[in-house]
């Protein structure tokens, strides 16, 4: 992408799509479909990789040797002190800083536990961390976080999976009017016109997983989710026209010829 880069911990980008590196068939496909989404950063749930798998087979080292950021993920973490070691751990194997922070409260609809992440994220950020929180579209919640230091904040479109997309756009709004780290709209997001939406309202990127690797076609969607990306960042920055009730005329009225 050719948009003007951001910064997240001390590292800048420039494509504005984050993407995940679960539910592939394969890692030839997870890597095909990272391409042709153009992310630079793609996360990795440390909790669930195969850290002893034979060369070629390890997804940290594909990724890694193929010259891709790596968040590591809290997921699957249910309790503050998981998350913690989690996050070390990530620390100590990637030798970065960034961290994907998960706590979830609820195992049916994988909610945050908005206290835990709060507690957590605040230990993590004392340690030096970059934190990136996944959290519910709850303002308070949002601004508690910036103000703790996060690197950014990361409040959920709809359950993560769900693919309803955006379900509360006046929630986004507020967040984006009320703090002042990056906003990425984290999970829910079904298909790219979500994406767009997400960035038409100002969300600095989106990070999804589910959206493309879950198509029938996830290297079509990955395509499709990033050029949706670049379309809502362009339409955001150009500025849209107002909403009216009634028409506006797209010819000017002056100079009609009488007949």
């Amino acid at each position: 992408m050719s948009d003007a880069a951001y910064v997240l911990g001390s590292r800048s980008f420039r494509s504005r799509l984050i993407v995940g590196s679960g539910k592939y068939a394969s890692i030839e496909q997870t890597l095909a479909c990272t391409r042709e989404s153009g992310a630079e950063m793609i996360t990795v749930a440390l909790r669930r990789v195969k850290l002893d798998a034979p060369k070629g087979e390890n997804l940290l080292e594909v990724l890694t040797s193929a010259g891709y950021a790596i968040l590591p993920n809290t997921a699957g973490c249910y309790t503050i002190e998981d998350a913690l070691t989690t996050a070390r751990l990530g620390r100590e194997l990637l030798g970065t800083d960034l961290v994907k922070l998960e706590v979830i409260g609820d195992p049916r609809t994988l909610f945050p536990d908005v206290a835990g992440t709060l507690e957590a994220a605040r230990e993590l950020v004392a340690e030096g961390f970059a934190v990136l929180p996944y959290v519910t579209d709850d303002p308070v919640a949002c601004q508690k976080l910036a103000a703790l230091g996060c690197a950014a904040v990361m409040p959920l479109a709809a359950p993560i999976g769900s693919g309803l997309g955006i379900r509360n756009p006046a929630n986004l709004r507020i967040i984006l009017e009320t703090v002042d780290v990056p906003v990425i709209v984290d999970a829910g997001v079904g298909t790219a016109s979500d994406a767009a939406v997400a960035m038409e309202l100002g969300c600095v990127a989106v990070l999804m997983n589910t959206a493309i690797a879950g198509a029938k076609d996830p290297l079509g969607m990955a395509r499709a989710m990033r050029l949706a990306v670049e379309a809502g960042r362009l339409a955001y920055e150009s500025g849209r026209i107002p909403r009216r009730l009634y028409a506006s005329a797209s010819s000017p009225l002056d100079g009609l010829a009488s007949f």
